[in-house]
C-alpha cells in the first residue's frame, strides 16, 4: 500500500487547543501525525505557525477556511496557506442558514471564482461534505452531486468524509470511484454498530475503512485526514488508537 502521510483535523481536538494550542500540536507530533489539518490557527499569525509546526516536524496538511471568507477574502486565505506550506484549502459545509437549493446554486459560482484563484497559486480548493448533502434537492439531485457536477472539476476538489457518507445511507467507495480524479484528501471516520451510530476509532466500527484505504492510488490521495469529532475517551487517547489501526493497514511507516 502506498505510504501517504497522515494528518490530524484539528476540530478533534478543539477543546484541548483553546487552553493550549501549542502543547496540542506537540502532543499530535508526539502521537506520530506527519501533518494537521488547521481549523483555524489558534490566535498565531501564518508565519509563527509556520516556525511552529517545522520545529514539531509536522506539515500543514491543509486548512478548513469558512465559506463567509473564501467568498470575501480569498486572496488573504491563500497567500497564509503559502506561507504555512499548505497547498490545500477546504470548505467545510455551509452554515444551516445558507443550505436552500438556491443557496447551491450560489456556491456553485463561489467555488469556481475562488477555486480558479486557489488554482493560478498552485492551492486546491475542495469541499468537505456532511450527511446533510447527501438529502435531495428539488430537482432529485443531492447537494453533494449539484455542486461537483456544476463547479469546474479542475478548479474544485472533493474532501469526502467517509463517516458522513455511511451515515446518509451511501457507499464512500463509490463516490471515491466516481470522482478518483477529485480526492486528493479524505475524511477518516469509523461509526459504531449500535443504534446511536457514534463516532469511532478507526478500525473498531462499521465503515469499510479497508475498502477506502485501497483506493489510495487510484484516487491519487494526497493526506488522509483523522478526524473524531466526538469521543468517549481522552480525544488523545482516540487518536492515538486510530493511527496504531493505520500502522497495522501499513498505511503509514510511522
Amino acid at each position: 500500500m502506498l505510504n501517504i502521510p497522515v494528518g490530524l483535523q484539528m476540530f478533534t481536538l478543539r477543546n484541548e487547543s483553546e487552553k493550549d494550542f501549542i502543547g496540542t500540536l506537540e502532543r499530535v507530533a508526539d502521537i506520530g501525525f506527519q501533518g494537521v489539518e488547521f481549523a483555524g490557527y489558534g490566535g498565531m499569525e501564518a508565519k509563527d505557525l509556520r516556525r511552529t509546526i517545522d520545529q514539531l516536524g509536522l506539515k500543514a496538511a491543509s486548512s478548513h477556511i469558512p465559506i463567509t471568507s473564501i467568498e470575501s477574502e480569498i486572496g488573504e486565505v491563500i497567500q497564509a496557506q503559502q506561507i504555512l506550506g499548505s497547498k490545500h484549502i477546504v470548505c467545510p459545509h455551509l452554515p444551516v442558514e445558507r443550505r436552500s437549493d438556491e443557496d447551491y446554486h450560489k456556491l456553485v459560482k463561489i467555488l469556481n471564482e475562488a477555486g480558479r484563484k486557489c488554482q493560478e497559486e498552485g492551492i486546491t480548493l475542495s469541499y468537505h461534505n456532511h450527511d446533510f448533502e447527501l438529502r435531495q434537492m428539488n430537482d432529485g439531485k443531492t447537494p453533494l452531486e449539484f455542486l461537483l457536477t456544476e463547479t469546474n472539476h479542475e478548479w474544485v476538489k472533493a474532501e469526502f468524509d467517509i463517516y458522513w457518507l455511511t451515515k446518509a445511507g451511501e457507499s464512500p467507495v463509490k463516490w471515491l470511484s466516481k470522482y478518483e480524479e477529485r480526492t486528493p484528501l479524505v475524511h477518516l471516520k469509523d461509526m459504531t454498530t449500535d443504534g446511536e451510530r457514534f463516532f469511532a476509532e478507526l478500525g473498531t466500527g462499521g465503515v469499510d475503512i479497508e475498502s477506502v484505504l485501497n483506493r489510495a492510488e487510484s484516487n491519487n490521495v494526497e493526506w488522509w485526514i483523522v478526524e473524531q469529532d466526538q469521543s468517549r475517551r481522552s480525544p488523545f487517547e482516540s487518536i492515538s488508537k486510530s493511527l496504531r489501526y493505520l500502522r497495522e493497514q501499513n498505511v503509514t511507516s510511522i
